[in-house]
């Protein structure tokens, strides 16, 4: 059974793979040039950071839980219906739950690409 997610989970991971090193270096070289006191723009980046890794957890956390609940609903519906129980598709749980970090990791990405270090 061939996934119909599985281009967009390798789309995802390929640009989480890209995207992710460039806000990293981008962050770090900030906190870098930040030093011991950040000025109230670093200040706002550095705990926006931890804020927002929380909040995509918990965004991706909850959607691979639903997908899940989605593909339960499936099975128990076709075996009521006497119908071939599908399998599960665990592309479509991981990037249902892969969509939220993706968001935002790109999204990071190209705000931190247009935003000077100083």
């Amino acid at each position: 059974m061939k996934s119909h997610s599985s281009p967009r989970l390798a789309r995802q991971a390929t640009e989480l793979a890209v995207a992710v090193p460039q806000v990293v270096a981008h962050r770090l070289t900030r906190m870098a040039l930040a030093g011991p006191w950040p000025n109230a723009r670093d200040q706002r980046e550095f705990s926006g950071m931890a804020q927002e890794k929380v909040h995509a957890f918990w965004q991706s956390w909850f959607a691979m839980g639903w997908a899940m609940v989605e593909a339960t609903q499936k099975a128990w519906m076709a075996m009521l219906q006497g119908a071939r129980v599908p399998l599960l598709d665990v592309h479509h749980v991981v990037a249902r739950g892969m969509a939220p970090v993706h968001r935002k990791a790109t999204a990071n990405a190209r705000r931190l690409a247009r935003t000077s270090l100083r």
